[in-house]
């Protein structure tokens, strides 16, 4: 097999793969609601609700299609599909397991290795705002204006945050590079004296603070409860979208759900080891290369649904923040602790190297 089959090969298993996650995302979603509420949850469509997402899905593409007649009809349409496509282009730069030997060649499992692949995800991050921002606008709605309003600023004042929090990784790793950043979490000695497990060297142990603004910060810039002032049904009668029917809608949802599961894999890579596992290079020189590419990619879906699972609990538990509460977390919490903690890093690194 070349590497462009290859390639292609992973590009479509990873497209399924989200969308696959996605999909189900909605049916976990309930299920984690009906646990904490004391009730039941999907139940009807299959074994255990097993097939309400298909349901769901059927249900999307098969309602009316309906388009304001003032609306801007191209931008109508551009919203929700820039959502969709940022959201599932963003997945291409992560490292999704350690490497497959398949006929003598050994392959990444990464679509694109690229130099500076945390730019790319931030920066595909801020483009996916214009999704919103076009489809509030577009739908000539003051509902969906205000609600594409409200997710501009918001988006972009988390993302500051977020961005300082990403600092304190790259001068830690002295790398943009994503599967740089894991390799640096295999080995070594935590906090460089305490001897450490093969493959559980993890940035969070070292940057507990960058963490906490950075996954705050992920669960505003994905419109996640208690962030969702966007959306906002009590307020906005769910803002942006309010216009929107059918398979645009649905483009809408699953593209929160896709944010949703690259953003838990980007904090893996980033603060988690990504692929790592302890004992990862004990199993490859022992029971090969396959086996243990194929327990990384285990390893690192595995921490990915558990971070899901922890934004859908703080969904059914938080109740929603006040626009100001909001702001005034971005710009007078999260961006000051990220600086100080940016500070430290510095001061850290200076006084005792990486």
């Amino acid at each position: 097999m070349d590497l462009l089959t290859f390639k292609l090969i992973l590009v479509l298993a990873l497209f399924l793969l989200s969308l696959t996650i996605a999909a189900y995302s909605t049916w976990a979603e309930r299920k984690v609601a009906s646990i904490m509420q004391d009730r039941i949850g999907p139940n009807r469509a299959g074994p255990f609700g097993l097939l309400q997402p298909l349901a769901d899905g059927g249900k999307f593409f098969f309602k009316e299609d309906f388009t304001p007649a003032n609306a801007e009809k191209f931008l109508f349409v551009l919203g929700p599909a820039l959502v969709m496509f940022i959201s599932l282009i963003t997945g291409a730069v992560i490292p999704w397991g350690k490497s497959l030997n398949i006929a003598g060649t050994s392959f990444d499992l990464q679509v694109a290795n690229i130099d500076v692949g945390v730019l790319f995800i931030i920066g595909m991050a801020s483009i996916g705002v214009y999704g919103i921002m076009i489809g509030g606008w577009a739908s000539n709605n003051k509902y969906s204006l205000l609600g594409a309003i409200r997710a501009s600023s918001q988006m972009i004042s988390y993302e500051l945050a977020m961005g300082l929090a990403l600092l304190s990784i790259i001068m830690m790793t002295g790398s943009l590079d994503l599967k740089e950043i894991t390799e640096s979490q295999t080995g070594g000695k935590l906090w460089g004296v305490i001897p450490w497990v093969s493959g559980m060297n993890w940035n969070i142990f070292y940057q507990p603070i960058a963490f906490l603004v950075f996954f705050v910060a992920a669960l505003a810039e994905t419109n996640r409860h208690p962030f969702d002032l966007p959306e906002c049904e009590s307020e906005l009668v769910t803002g942006y979208s309010t216009e929107y029917s059918s398979m645009k809608l649905g483009l809408y949802m699953f593209g929160e759900y896709v944010n949703m599961f690259i953003s838990n894999a980007f904090m893996v890579v980033l603060f988690f080891g990504g692929y790592n596992y302890p004992g990862i290079e004990w199993v490859t020189q022992n029971w090969g290369e396959n086996v243990a590419g194929i327990l990384s990619i285990v390893a690192f879906l595995t921490k990915t649904v558990i971070g899901i699972l922890i934004f859908m609990w703080i969904r059914w538990t938080l109740p929603r923040f006040r626009y100001d509460q909001l702001m005034h977390l971005g710009w007078k919490t999260l961006i000051p602790m990220a600086l100080v903690n940016l500070l430290i890093t510095g001061a850290v690194i200076l006084a005792f190297g990486n």
